[in-house]
């Protein structure tokens, strides 16, 4: 049964950064799309970011202060969120794109606020 952990968010200043931690168990982690998802308050769950064969994409609105990659052996998936904004607080979740409905986890919780 595949199971993604995501971890690492908190509370930071505008400006800041945070490192999220997405941990996989199960299925065949190496060769499936991976991504980034956020859900602000009372919006929709949006893609932030994706991987593919190493090549990232990004949200026009994360581009150039996030960054995500993974590591295939440890089975992890990583958001580096630089620059952060007000605007970057939501739940972050990873799930595979296109997202599979039983694979959402709890999410981490980030809040960018002075």
């Amino acid at each position: 049964q595949v199971q993604f952990v995501e971890s690492g968010g908190g509370l930071v200043q505008p400006g800041g950064s945070l490192r999220l931690s997405c941990a996989a168990s199960g299925g065949i982690f190496s060769i499936a799309t991976m991504a980034w998802y956020r859900q602000a308050p009372g919006k929709q769950r949006e893609l932030v970011a994706h991987i593919t064969d190493g090549i990232p994409n990004y949200q026009d609105s994360v581009k150039g202060r996030f960054a995500i990659s993974r590591d295939n052996a440890k089975k992890t998936m990583y958001l580096q969120m630089n620059s952060l904004k007000p605007e970057d607080t939501a739940v972050y979740y990873c799930n595979r794109r296109p997202a599979i409905s039983t694979y959402w986890g709890q999410g981490t919780q980030v809040t960018v606020s002075s």
